[in-house]
């Protein structure tokens, strides 16, 4: 069979994959690409917009079966490949970071901070480049679940910060900003400047996704970063439990308010398997996440079970998705972190922008 024809063949064949959450064939989003064809041996790429997609897998195997079916294919190689794309609203502030995502909670002691560690890590661990910004000001806790020092970051020309690194992530803390141990004691202007030196004047460099840990609440840090920060999603972490559904569901109106995608909701402490049954146990109730989810029209990105695994990673500094990537909680937060990478893809092709500056939400 021609060169030619063979590849037209492979397109239109190609053509009947869909991408599943972006709903088109993955021809016509521009993810083939470099169809090489050496008589009966067939090479090509399948470019994605993360390399944390869910269905890498699935797509990969469609994509073999569908070519190698087709007469004159011998041997098909589908190498996946992924390149984030970038929110362009990012741009005039942080111009080497695509996406900015923050992870926030209504009220405290629903493991935020653990869950922003491990998406942060479960990211970086499927080959994206992150960074992660401890903003809790008042109770930072990043530095001591990824085990990193309490020193000051080094400083570089025009009053730039250099991030500490872990694991292959930049990081920066308030931690940083004080003898470990010492409290810092500051007014509500003084976070703001805090958080304004966290975003322009730390050296970044190129990053997929910057995460960013908030404080619990919608006070000051958050209205600053909404503000300042063209934010590209955020994920809204509760418990299941009624006290804190309450809260997370202000968290979500205040995304809604100033125009920030909501990419989903993580129930956390779902449930706990005690030792020796396999019987899930509700301690916080059940199924509030999800309610509130369908309530606010936003995703379910999923549940995270309560193991004495997850505090005992945190404390050791190396996280559950790093020390245990297997274990079920590994799995469930590599499985959010995907859904979440997905959700960001998604609010992308909708041509969603985060315009996040208060003052134009407030008018509109």
């Amino acid at each position: 069979m021609p060169e030619q024809a063979l590849r037209e063949k492979i397109i239109a064949a190609l053509k009947t994959v869909q991408d599943p959450d972006l709903h088109k064939d993955i021809v016509s989003l521009g993810f083939v690409k470099n169809i090489n064809i050496d008589g009966g041996k067939v090479r090509f790429d399948v470019e994605l917009t993360t390399p944390a997609c869910p269905v890498k897998e699935q797509l990969r195997h469609e994509c073999l079966s569908k070519v190698q079916a087709l007469d004159g294919v011998d041997h098909v190689d589908v190498n996946m490949t992924a390149v984030v794309r970038s929110s362009e609203s990012n741009k005039p502030v942080l111009p080497g970071v695509k996406n900015i995502i923050a992870v926030a909670s209504g009220k405290g002691g629903v493991g935020k901070s653990t869950v922003s560690a491990n998406l942060a890590l479960a990211l970086q661990m499927a080959g994206a480049r992150v960074g992660l910004v401890d903003a809790d000001i008042y109770g930072p806790s990043i530095p001591r679940m990824l085990g990193i020092p309490i020193t000051s970051p080094k400083g570089g020309p025009d009053n730039k910060i250099y991030p500490l690194e872990k694991y292959g992530m930049k990081v920066i803390s308030a931690a940083f900003l004080a003898k470990e141990g010492q409290p810092l004691m500051l007014r509500g202007p003084m976070l703001g400047g805090i958080i304004q030196q966290f975003l322009q004047n730390v050296d970044w460099g190129e990053l997929d996704y910057l995460i960013i840990d908030l404080p619990p609440g919608t006070g000051d840090v958050q209205m600053t970063l909404t503000q300042r920060a063209p934010l590209s999603g955020a994920v809204v972490v509760t418990t299941p439990q009624e006290v804190s559904l309450i809260d997370a569901e202000k968290g979500v109106k205040m995304f809604f308010q100033v125009k920030v995608p909501v990419l989903g909701i993580v129930e956390n402490m779902s449930y706990f398997i005690c030792d020796g049954c396999d019987k899930k146990h509700t301690i916080f109730k059940s199924g509030g996440g999800k309610t509130l989810a369908e309530r606010s029209n936003v995703p379910f990105l999923g549940e995270v079970p309560l193991v004495s695994q997850v505090v005992e990673s945190g404390d050791n500094g190396c996280p559950i998705v790093m020390s245990d990537p297997d274990s079920p909680v590994g799995k469930a937060y590599r499985e959010l972190a995907g859904k979440m990478a997905a959700q960001l893809s998604i609010a992308q092709a909708a041509g969603e922008k985060a315009e996040t500056t208060f003052e134009l939400a407030w008018k509109s």
